[in-house]
């Protein structure tokens, strides 16, 4: 997906970066080392990263993430690629992702990729959604696309911790931690979080589907499940994330 809303991802979806604050700090990184930000988005935690002192480049299959990036963070080198197909003449110590993987239905592209860019010895530090991401936000959307005559397509690759420590395991990495966890989310609005939400992340589940009937799809999961997703006057949307480090060998 590369036809993302800049501004609206750092307006009212920060949290997507403010979270991942924590993972940096498993990434533990060093004066001096090469690093790279797969899914870099708008450059926060690129630049978080590159605090410490290291060497850091920013990726993402986004243009206008990657033109925010460049903008905001003028000192640090970033650019358009693909997670798939990147190519790049260097291989790092360490390679970074926070909430891109689940993106990458190829997902053994993406691990032979991030493999062949590291150092022997290198580390990988990622976070992705995991298995049960956002379900009830994405049931209630199958059914009323459903109960309007649109058929609904799954598009993210959510995986169990076994899943996909397997996959890394046989592209060659070693595990060395992992973490999956619910962790709720607020949204932004709660009269209108849900909607913006899948305006901003769900956009390919409407290819092909009128305006009106997709901002009427839209109202309606949101007065489905507000109900149930609201705690103290938050909306709150129902994360699962899975973390993993691990080292090539």
């Amino acid at each position: 997906m590369n036809q993302w809303n800049a501004d609206l991802y750092k307006e009212e979806h920060a949290f997507v970066f403010e979270y991942g604050d924590s993972l940096v700090d498993w990434l533990q990184p060093q004066p001096g080392e090469e690093i790279l930000d797969l899914g870099c988005g708008t450059g926060e935690l690129t630049a978080r990263i590159a605090e410490s002192g290291a060497h850091v480049i920013g990726i993402d299959a986004s243009a206008s993430m990657i033109e925010s990036a460049k903008k905001h963070f003028p000192e640090i080198s970033f650019r358009v690629a693909d997670a798939t197909r990147f190519s790049l003449p260097l291989q790092f110590d360490a390679i970074f992702s926070n909430a891109t993987l689940h993106w990458v239905r190829e997902k053994e592209k993406a691990i032979e990729r991030m493999y062949t860019h590291l150092k022997k010895g290198g580390r990988l530090v990622i976070e992705m959604g995991g298995k049960g991401n956002v379900e009830s936000i994405l049931r209630e959307l199958e059914y009323v696309m459903q109960e309007k005559g649109y058929a609904y397509q799954p598009f993210w690759y959510f995986p169990s911790p076994a899943e996909y420590t397997t996959l890394l395991e046989k592209a060659g990495f070693t595990v060395e931690k992992v973490q999956y966890f619910e962790r709720p989310t607020k949204l932004s609005n709660p009269e209108r979080g849900i909607i913006t939400w899948l305006e901003m992340f769900g956009d390919h589940f409407f290819t092909g589907v009128p305006a009106h009937i997709r901002s009427a799809i839209l109202k309606e999961v949101q007065e489905q499940l507000a109900p149930a997703l609201t705690r103290e006057g938050n909306l709150y949307a129902d994360y699962v994330r899975l973390r993993v480090a691990a080292v090539k060998k």
